[in-house]
């Protein structure tokens, strides 16, 4: 497995703007199979099959292992980097109705992990942000360039394996103006 891939090929990018599938491929960190996989992240077999044949096509997910589970043969599966990284040259070419179908299925997973917390717990610690930020057409390479460093180095900061698991979900997307 290598450390980072680096993501130059649309369908890739494209392959990895669903949630579902990012989950998978982490799961896919260590050889598993399909089923073992829906087990970790309690779905059907058949679905995360799709995602990983998808995963599979593009070049994220490769088949390391064959065998046999009562009269079936079953894949072994692993992903075949660590992290990725997006080119540049990919940002604002991947297509616009997949970045939104991205962010879509973004709050969708988010307000399944919510409903799925313990309301009941003494202490959910969580923050929400929210804000509105002008950029001028001509910064605004600039401005998603910051954006990318600033999650990045907070990522690489507080990316350890030990210690409570968040998940962090930004959405940059235009907001509609009105006349007023």
């Amino acid at each position: 497995m290598r450390d980072v891939l680096y993501l130059e090929l649309i369908e890739q990018a494209e392959a990895l703007l669903k949630p579902h599938r990012i989950e998978v491929l982490r799961q896919l960190a260590q050889p598993r199979s399909c089923t073992e996989v829906a087990s970790r992240l309690d779905q059907t077999p058949q679905r995360v099959y799709y995602h990983v044949k998808k995963l599979v096509e593009v070049g994220l997910v490769e088949q390391v292992a064959e065998r046999k589970v009562r009269a079936i043969t079953e894949g072994v599966y692993q992903a075949v980097a660590r992290r990725y990284w997006l080119s540049p040259r990919l940002v604002g070419r991947v297509g616009d109705q997949a970045v939104l179908g991205y962010l879509v299925d973004l709050m969708e997973q988010a307000q399944e992990d919510i409903a799925a917390l313990d309301r009941t717990a003494p202490e959910l610690p969580s923050v929400g942000v929210s804000g509105s930020i002008r950029v001028p057409p001509d910064r605004r390479d600039e401005f998603f360039a910051d954006l990318r460093t600033t999650l990045q180095e907070l990522f690489t900061r507080h990316g350890g394996a030990e210690g409570d698991a968040f998940t962090l979900l930004v959405a940059c997307y235009p907001k509609e103006t009105t006349d007023e």
